[in-house]
């Protein structure tokens, strides 16, 4: 890559001290500069109330790059290059007066630069300091331009339907749509990524990828963690709000879309909002049959005992949240009527994977005996987000010998085995894009609100009824056993990796 075809850029990280900038930001951006993605002249400026000089702030990074950047401990040389480009400038997020310095930084550097500089604005910080920073950055007469200025909000976008309108009306008030960066890290991941590719790059998949050949489709993202040191925001959330409202839907309609004209932002997530819009909208009685939530009790995990969620820090003693959900999603359209989604995400779940099963229905009419079929399965496309990023196609196959026995075999696409270079993180392909002006991977205003209106329906309906079993699953099982009941009742039952090692 030529860095120097990318625009000189500022990146202005509010919530600079925070843990997001720590494990994520700077551990990207490095890497990107690493790998020659960085334009020749740019900034890093971190702001937060918090008094550090610009060298309290470049000590501060190097030590959380040294613990999590994927390339190791920082080189001196390298990092003494890219240091030289980190700032930090102590704000108060809730004074307008104070980003006028913002615009005062950015003019330096377009004088030093001898050009006009694009300027991204992180939002690394709680939800409820969005509305704050989007209204004083145009107070401040920083959001002008919309060739140049761009904005970059993370999840959670509104805390249901209503307040994600208001965000969405406040941002469309300062910012052209295509300023605004509505983050999800789940879609910067190289396996998802690699959904589009595989769905449209390969003619053998299209003529099958329907309702005439698959027979349901489950997507799992489980965790082994509970909540930690989350709990204020978690018992805020949920488990809806927090993962399928977002990571799961994205990867829904990564599976469900149709085939984009091209491959231009706008066309490919219109083609996303399609699949919302298609989406069956729940009633009452829908949501007591095809929704399940539940929330973990105490238990042991790797030999450790663990906590109930109403015993974490920060967790209401009679919490009504979910720790656990799973739901039964329908597509009502040619492609897809009548075949079910299954949608589960939990914590203290047995296993940390993200895995999209596809099965495929049963041929229509088998002929071998059934001494030679006995492990007889359905074929079956595994993709693997994590712990393993892989792509495996599960079809049946003789097993040696001088009998016809038939058993599964996997014919896999593995990263690791494929590629020798490091994948990056899904971070440093979100930094990049937005660098760049591509938000493809990114929500669009209608998507986000489209997605809300869809459980909106589940979540009043959970709100309003508290739950009287709670906790139902035990930490280090699979959820409660309400999940299973609402996958078996329709002949199918929750696939999970058989992986080595589940850890994240």
């Amino acid at each position: 890559m030529d860095s120097t075809k990318n625009n000189p850029t500022v990146f202005i990280i509010f919530g600079g001290t925070g843990d997001l900038n720590a494990r994520k930001l700077a551990p990207a951006l490095y890497n990107l500069f690493l790998d020659n993605w960085l334009p020749k002249q740019f900034s890093i400026i971190g702001t937060g109330r918090t008094k550090l000089s610009d060298e309290d702030f470049r000590k501060k990074l190097l030590d959380d790059i040294n613990q999590f950047s994927r390339s190791g401990k920082a080189d001196k040389k390298k990092w003494d290059e890219f240091s030289k480009n980190l700032f930090y400038q102590v704000s108060d997020i809730n004074d307008s007066e104070t980003y006028k310095e913002f615009g005062k930084r950015v003019e330096a550097h377009n004088t030093e630069w001898k050009t006009k500089a694009t300027v991204i604005y992180y939002m690394a910080v709680s939800p409820n300091f969005f509305p704050i920073i989007a209204t004083n950055i145009s107070k401040a007469g920083l959001a002008v331009d919309p060739e140049t200025t761009r904005i970059v909000i993370e999840k959670p976008f509104g805390h249901d339907l209503e307040t994600a309108k208001e965000l969405n009306q406040l941002l469309a008030g300062i910012f052209n749509e295509k300023q605004i960066y509505r983050i999800d890290h789940y879609l910067g991941k190289e396996t998802v990524q690699n959904i589009m590719a595989f769905r449209f790059a390969n003619s053998i998949l299209e003529p099958i990828w329907n309702r005439n050949y698959i027979e349901h489709v489950q997507i799992s993202v489980t965790e082994q963690l509970g909540v930690e040191e989350r709990g204020d925001y978690y018992d805020g959330a949920g488990a809806l709000r927090d993962m399928i409202q977002n990571h799961l839907l994205q990867l829904l309609c990564l599976v469900a879309m149709e085939t984009p004209v091209n491959f231009s932002a706008d066309e490919v997530r219109n083609r996303k909002v399609d699949v919302l819009h298609a989406m069956r909208k729940f009633s009452p009685d829908d949501v007591r049959m095809s929704a399940v939530r539940g929330q973990y009790g105490k238990g042991w995990m790797e030999g450790k005992e663990v906590a109930g969620y109403r015993e974490e820090p920060k967790v209401d003693k009679d919490s009504n949240t979910e720790t656990f959900a799973a739901v039964k999603f329908f597509v009502d359209n040619w492609r897809w009527q009548g075949i079910p989604f299954y949608l589960r995400t939990g914590k203290r779940l047995h296993q940390t994977a993200s895995v999209i099963t596809i099965q495929f229905k049963d041929v229509p009419h088998k002929v071998f005996p059934t001494e030679a079929a006995e492990s007889w399965q359905q074929n079956r496309l595994i993709i693997s987000i994590q712990p393993e990023m892989s792509i495996r196609l599960q079809v049946q196959a003789k097993r040696p010998g001088l009998d016809m026995i038939l058993n599964t075999v996997d014919m896999v696409f593995d990263y690791k085995g494929t590629y020798t270079a490091q994948a990056p993180e899904a971070y440093e392909t979100l930094l990049l894009d937005t660098m760049l002006g591509d938000q493809t991977l990114f929500m669009r205003g209608d998507q986000v609100e489209a997605a809300w209106e869809l459980i909106m329906p589940i979540l009043s309906t959970w709100t309003n009824k508290k739950s009287l079993n709670f906790p139902n699953y035990s930490a280090n099982s699979w959820g409660p056993e309400s999940a299973e009941a609402l996958i078996a009742r329709d002949g199918f039952n929750w696939f999970s990796l058989p992986l080595a090692s589940s850890k994240k």
